[in-house]
């Protein structure tokens, strides 16, 4: 498999499971808290996070494309975009919600939570996703 499919794997699990985490466990707990409580806990937790998420994405994708250029196979490449394809994602459909979480959601916060949440849905699917992909490139399913 070599050492950038292994890393690929590696931070890829690191990035879903991590993502998963999010959703299952902590998001949850959080809308357990009233609205305010619930919108302060967010956001030093989303600032947090975002730095993890946003490095592992990043570096998993790039190891991802290195093992696509060492080994072929477009099972590579595939997982390669699907864990950079959380940045624009991040950008262009949480970024909004997150803007006006931060400023104060008001009435409206538990439903820009309830919304924050599903689009972080999809960031752990295309973590999931990726890891699929390089686990059945680097034949470690098979």
């Amino acid at each position: 498999m070599g050492f950038a499919g292994t890393l690929a794997l590696i931070l890829a699990a690191l990035f879903a499971g991590a993502a998963l985490y999010i959703n299952v466990a902590e998001h949850p707990a959080r809308m357990k808290l009233d609205a305010t409580h619930a919108v302060a806990q967010w956001s030093p937790s989303y600032d947090r996070g975002y730095t993890m998420q946003a490095a592992l994405a990043l570096l998993a994708g790039l190891a991802g494309l290195a093992a696509w250029r060492e080994l072929g196979g477009t099972l590579w490449l595939a997982g390669a975009l699907l864990m950079l394809a959380n940045w624009p994602w991040t950008l262009i459909a949480i970024m909004p919600v997150n803007r006006r979480l931060k400023a104060g959601a008001g009435d409206e916060a538990v439903l820009l939570l309830n919304r924050w949440a599903w689009l972080h849905a999809v960031r752990t699917l295309l973590g999931f996703a990726a890891v699929v992909c390089f686990a059945v490139a680097s034949q470690f399913l098979r």
